[in-house]
Parts: C-alpha cells; structure tokens; sequence
C-alpha cells in the first residue's frame, strides 16, 4: 500500500440515484462498503467527510432567498444526515465506524476531538466527519482539508465523476486535457474548481499530497491506496 492513513471526501451528490429518485442508493453506498473491507484488510485507516448537496446546499439555498449564514448551517445538518445514512451501511458489512461532528448532537454522533478520532482509526474503525468545519461560509472540501492536516493524514483522496483533475470540465469540453500530476501552486494559480482555494492552500501548507479521482470505476479507491496509476497526484511538483 502507497498510503496508510487516508481521508476520503465524497459528495453528497455522489451518494445518490436520481434516476431512481434515491438520496442513498444502497448499490453505491454498499461498494464503497467492499472497497472498505479490502482497504482496512490491508491496514488502512479510513476517515470520511461527506458533503450535503444531495439533500441541502447551503449557497444555493442563499441563491433562493435563505440567509446565507442559516443555509450552511442547513447544509451541515445534511452531512449530518449523509453520515448516519453510510455509517449504518458499513455497520451492515460489519465495519466498525463512528460518527464525529463539528457541532454537537450526542444523541447521534461524537463530538470532534482529534486524540479521539486518532485513537478510533488506531483500532481500525471508519472515523466519518459530519457537519463540515461547524462554522459557515467553509465548504466540506476545506472541512476534508482541515481534518486531514489535524489527524496527519497521508492523503486526501477526493471522489469525483471523471478520473482527475482536467483543463477544463470534460463532461462539457471534450477537448479538456487531464492532468497526471500537478503542484498546489498550479491548481490555484489556473483557478481549478475540482477543490475550493482554501482546501489546495490547506493541503499545501501541511505537506498533504490529494489524489482526484474517478469515485465509479470498479475499485478506484483501492487502486489509489495501492499507488496504482489512478486519478490526478497534486503536490508541490
């Protein structure tokens, strides 16, 4: 295995079927189940932060009226929710996990408190972060950002639609050029919308190395810890 420690970031979006009208498609949620197993079987510690835009999104929400303050605030109650719904996933696959959120909610979730989530993922359980960072206006790839540099993650492995990082959305452009690898530095400097500013310069001032790839391909996350060719490195270059 290339890395031991991972945090993993997936979309809200990324959970759901909307051609089923599912929020949580239990197909998705039970492979990232089995790619789990394979990875914790290899000694891998697992932390997760899930975004919230399949339920709630607090800018769009501030683009139809809500305050932009209590729209984040909505959005990080739909983690919240994101959380729990993959949590009792694993716990079907009799994975380990607990639940840990900015905002205090004990009758759900633990509170965050880094020696605690450290010690978790020691024992081999799944860590799931909920609540994004607790405060408004940080989106949950800052939070993915944030809780890596604090438990000393050797990656960040962010779950996209495409396999990386491109010039341009390829979906869109088909003359979009993917990137291999690339630095920090260039990923703000061409304004790449793959992960806000603050998670790239959070990464890059904690040495934290982020792997973009492809959430749908068969195995991508296990490919990914294993070092194999998959997705877009970005680093200091």
């Amino acid at each position: 295995m290339k890395y031991k420690r991972i945090v993993l970031k997936i979309s809200g979006e990324a959970l759901q079927n909307k051609k089923k009208n599912l929020n949580h498609d239990p197909e998705i949620l039970a492979m990232v189940a089995d790619q789990f197993k394979q990875m914790l079987s290899m000694g891998a510690e697992i932390a997760v932060v899930v975004g919230g835009g399949n339920i709630f999104r607090g800018l769009a929400g501030a683009n139809s009226g809500t305050d932009r303050t209590t729209g984040d605030y909505m959005g990080m109650l739909a983690t919240v929710i994101n959380a729990m719904a993959l949590q009792n996933a694993l716990e079907n696959e009799d994975i380990q996990t607990r639940v840990m959120t900015a905002i205090a909610m004990p009758a759900i979730a633990e509170p965050f408190i880094r020696r605690k989530a450290v010690r978790h993922l020691e024992k081999g359980r799944v860590v799931i972060f909920g609540a994004g960072t607790g405060n408004p206006y940080f989106t949950t790839d800052s939070a993915a950002a944030l809780r890596a540099s604090e438990i000393d993650a050797d990656v960040l492995m962010k779950a996209t639609k495409v396999d990386g990082i491109y010039t341009a959305d390829p979906v869109k452009d088909p003359t979009a050029e993917r990137f291999e690898t690339i630095s920090y530095q260039g990923a703000l400097s061409k304004q790449l919308k793959v992960m806000d500013a603050a998670a790239f310069s959070l990464c890059m001032e904690n040495d934290i190395p982020i792997v973009v790839f492809d959430f749908f391909k068969k195995n991508g996350m296990v490919d990914v810890f294993k070092g194999k060719d998959s997705g877009t490195l970005v680093t200091h270059g």
